[in-house]
């Protein structure tokens, strides 16, 4: 352990305001292994902005939020992807990257928004609004995708909407998202009662709240939220452009409505800024660990495989998405 320690050390200079000193050594020795075997595998990590700060800032090489990882995904030089996130995120991975092997370190790493809605369910949506186009949040399974028109983030939800030049649309499964981007549009959407068991979760009143104990506080909504919350916020938008935005404006204290990993990733490289943390956890994200990305690479498991009958018809799909821009 003490090799790992000190192999590593440089990589706890980045982290050290959020991971305290006395838990480094647990991390150092998963860590040091992860990258001798991404080395040894021709591996990458693609890992989302609600993991650990251990897994985001010292194994990953590729970090963001769905938009990112679903463009740089078809641009990495590996033959293996490790995806640090969700299923629905590995999916999209190997959706893209149909001959590298996909590997996600827990199988179980879900999502409440792509458990909300199945194939079945947009077929019947199409039957009850024939030619509407169904506007997909990536937050889905590879065979919702496949039965979707195109597919959308939150940091581009509005842009593919607009794309399309029609007056009504079918966006599933995330209401709320559904909700505030059509607030934004004036475009008739059709929705889904699907929900993020993350985001559902914030008021409007527990906003004003915090607003009132921490004057001056400069308040980031994700757009998965309640439309009365994004409402309350100063800005509203994807993990990617929340990070952006604090990166431009750098404001003296910030609070960030979403899962609250996003705080300490963004925390790392802003010693000078105060996070408020409403600290709502995603349980799916942190199934992912450190320990089961080692054990991924050690013996190559979990990975990731779709009927080639539905990946054809759900990568069209993507790649309608990643064709706007």
């Amino acid at each position: 352990m003490s090799a790992a320690l000190e192999s590593s050390a440089a990589l706890y200079q980045r982290v050290k305001r959020v991971i305290p000193p006395f838990e480094w050594p647990v991390f150092a020795g998963d860590i040091a292994a992860i990258l001798q075997l991404k080395q040894e595998r021709r591996a990458v990590v693609l890992a989302h902005n609600y993991q650990t700060p251990e897994i985001f800032n010292c194994v990953a090489d590729i970090a963001g939020d769905s938009l990112a990882l679903a463009r740089e995904a078809m641009h990495v030089d590996a033959d293996v992807i490790v995806l640090a996130g969700v299923h629905f995120m590995a999916e999209t991975a190997k959706l893209l990257n149909p001959g590298r092997t996909v590997l996600i370190p827990d199988p179980q790493a879900g999502c409440s928004l792509a458990e909300s809605i199945t194939a079945r369910d947009v077929r019947l949506l199409r039957e009850r609004y024939p030619g509407v186009p169904v506007v997909t949040y990536v937050n889905t399974s590879a065979a919702v995708k496949a039965e979707s028109d195109i597919c959308c983030t939150s940091g581009n939800a509005r842009r593919i909407v607009e794309s399309l030049g029609v007056p009504r649309v079918i966006m599933i499964p995330d209401e709320f998202l559904a909700r505030n981007v059509a607030r934004e549009t004036g475009v008739e959407i059709i929705t889904w009662a699907g929900h993020c068991e993350v985001h559902e979760r914030f008021t409007a009143s527990q906003i004003r709240t915090l607003r009132r104990e921490n004057p001056g506080v400069v308040v980031l909504a994700h757009p998965e939220c309640p439309p009365d919350v994004v409402a309350e916020a100063d800005f509203a938008g994807s993990t990617a452009m929340m990070s952006d935005f604090v990166d431009t404006r750098a404001p003296a204290r910030v609070l960030l409505i979403t899962e609250c990993s996003m705080s300490d990733n963004i925390a790392v490289r802003h010693p000078g800024i105060e996070f408020v943390r409403p600290c709502n956890l995603c349980p799916h994200m942190k199934r992912i660990t450190l320990t089961n990305i080692r054990t991924a690479l050690e013996e190559m498991r979990h990975e990731v495989s779709i009927d080639p009958a539905i990946a054809a018809r759900a990568r069209a799909a993507v790649e309608r998405m990643l064709a706007v821009r």
